[in-house]
């Protein structure tokens, strides 16, 4: 997935131009040695302004992570406070991988799912995890053959 790196600096800085307030910060980052910069691409996308596509700088999730670390406003804030976050959290599971299980069934019942849904979905996950292990034992190649998700290639 990419976003509009422009789109989400201006949201967070509430900028009048965000591609101005991009343009100083990616002028930073490149004095700081930063390969965000270099690594990110343009993509045609359309302006809201007047509906024609036009290049724009894009980064994908991580990237875009890295790039809201570097911004400084009140918005960008609760980004960070959130990264740290999912940061402790995701360094409690290597402790305890139990906890990533829990974690999984408290998102899956904050988004409304039935107990039932959420037991099947379990089961689900388990005969999926025992397939792939034993096309491991006999050698099965990871690759578009091993893809156990519908998906529509």
């Amino acid at each position: 997935m990419l976003f509009s790196v422009v789109d989400v600096v201006q949201a967070l800085t509430e900028s009048a131009d965000g591609r101005k307030y991009w343009n100083k910060l990616k002028q930073r980052l490149k004095e700081e040695d930063s390969q965000l910069v270099t690594n990110c691409n343009q993509l045609k996308m359309k302006s809201p302004k007047d509906g024609k596509r036009y290049n724009t700088d894009v980064a994908n999730t991580e990237q875009l992570l890295r790039i809201i670390q570097s911004i400084p406003s009140k918005k960008a804030e609760l980004f960070k406070m959130w990264l740290v976050q999912v940061g402790r959290e995701r360094i409690e599971e290597v402790i305890d991988p139990e906890l990533t299980i829990e974690r999984a069934l408290e998102t899956y019942a904050k988004k409304g799912y039935s107990r039932e849904w959420i037991n099947q979905r379990l089961q689900a996950i388990q005969v999926r995890k025992e397939l792939t292990d034993e096309w491991d034992k006999r050698g099965v190649k990871k690759g578009m053959e091993y893809d156990t998700e519908p998906s529509d290639y």
